[in-house]
């Protein structure tokens, strides 16, 4: 899982901690030469270390790509998320992306009005 990559606080990884538990989380703290990170552990197969940050050396763990959201309900989740981990900068962030889907919000999937159900040629009275 080793390479060089460059971590910065608040990405998502996932790795093995010191015990080898599997771990999903995000970066709360790196060391200076980024050899060690802080993981605040979201998802784990070991229930106790879920909601700790652990410390873990980074080649341990793989950074996960960012996801774009551009859904109301995801958004609105994630920034519940980031209230719970009183993380400002990120609910900020997540509060901005959700002030732009309200501006210009993307044309929904609705069935039209007009569209008939099934076969549409069999409905035709000739």
């Amino acid at each position: 899982m080793a390479g060089n990559k460059q971590f910065e606080n608040g990405d998502w990884v996932q790795g093995r901690s010191r015990e080898g538990e599997l771990i999903h989380g995000f970066i709360e703290t790196l060391s200076r030469n980024q050899d060690i990170i802080k993981v605040n552990v979201v998802e784990s197969d070991n229930e106790k270390a879920i909601g700790k940050a652990i410390w873990i050396p980074s080649k341990w763990t793989e950074k996960l790509p960012d996801l774009e959201i551009s859904n109301e309900s995801d958004l609105l989740a994630l920034i519940d998320l980031a209230l719970l981990s009183k993380d400002e900068t990120w609910f900020m962030e997540l509060s901005g992306k959700l002030g732009t889907i309200k501006i210009h919000p993307t044309i929904k999937d609705k069935k039209s009005d007009f569209i008939l159900e099934g076969n549409r040629i069999a409905k035709l009275d000739f």
